[in-house]
This record gives C-alpha cells, structure tokens and sequence, in this order.
C-alpha cells in the first residue's frame, strides 16, 4: 500500500495542513465563535461550502472502501498523512456532498496539527449544537459529522498504542 503524502511546512506561515494553509488550527470554542458571527444561515452554508472548497485534493489510491467513512449517508473519505512534525497528525477527506466538505474541513482545522494525545482529549461533544447545525441539517448529516470524529479518534488511538 502506498503511502499518503506529507503534510508540509511554508517557509514564513508554519505547517501547511490539509485543508488549507490559510486557515489555522483552532478550537472548537474558536470555531464556534466564528461560525456563529455568521448572521444569517445561507451565510453559514455558504461558508460551510467554502471552507470544504479549500481542501486539498484527495488522494485518488486511497479513495476505496478501506478509507470510506461507515456511517455517513454521503460518502466520505478519510486518510491520514504525517503531519509537518514527527508528533503531529493531519488528514486528508473528500466527500460527493458540498456541506460534508464543509464539516470535514472544519473537523481538519480542529484536529490538524495536534498530536493523537491532543486529539484524543479535544473535546467536541456539543460542537454541533453550539453551531445550531442540528436546528438546520439533517440527523444523517449530525450522525456523519459524528462518525468522521470517531475516525478521527479512532487513528488517533491507533497511533498512540503504536507508540
């Protein structure tokens, strides 16, 4: 099996993460509190799309049934890549729906960049209601949204007790 490719480092901006290098990681807090600067919802889809836009190509040796996403109506694409540093994780997604884009570029800005201990103790319960996502998207979608952070996790584990 090949290998998916690094993530890399701009020289003057840091570590160029999956999603995009113009965005920076941050917290679930961070996000939320710019999501929800966002007045009205076609705002907030339309940055939901655009964020999922920014993504980085997804490699296609790896868009297969052993990276899709259980439990997503949409179908979703997950793989790991090394991170910029030895410590740090990052990842590359790819959906066929526009909003899924959406939620696994914002899953990326949360979760790139962290090392599987940070990964595994950021807590993301209740991020979905605090963006009011649940008020405006189907349960299929909230349940994706959920089952992308348990891959998430899930790597993350596994490379914590490879370690």
């Amino acid at each position: 099996m090949e290998h998916p490719p690094k993530a890399g480092r701009h020289p003057q901006r840091g570590p160029l993460y999956s999603f995009n290098s113009l965005h920076a990681p941050m917290t679930p807090d961070e996000f939320a509190e710019r999501f929800n600067r966002l007045l009205s919802w076609e705002d907030r889809y339309r940055y939901l799309i655009q964020l999922g836009r920014k993504l980085e190509p997804y490699p296609e040796e790896f868009r297969d049934q052993d990276h899709l996403v259980p439990g997503c109506l949409s179908q979703v694409w997950l793989v790991t890549v090394e991170g910029s540093e030895s410590s740090e994780m990052a990842f590359r997604g790819d959906s066929d729906a526009h909003i899924v884009k959406g939620l696994i570029a914002t899953l990326f800005m949360i979760y790139s960049g962290k090392t599987p201990e940070e990964i595994l103790s950021t807590d993301l319960e209740g991020l979905f209601e605090r963006l009011d996502l649940g008020q405006h998207l189907s349960v299929n979608r909230r349940n994706g949204f959920y089952s992308m952070t348990l891959k998430i996790r899930e790597h993350a584990a596994q490379a914590v007790a490879a370690t």
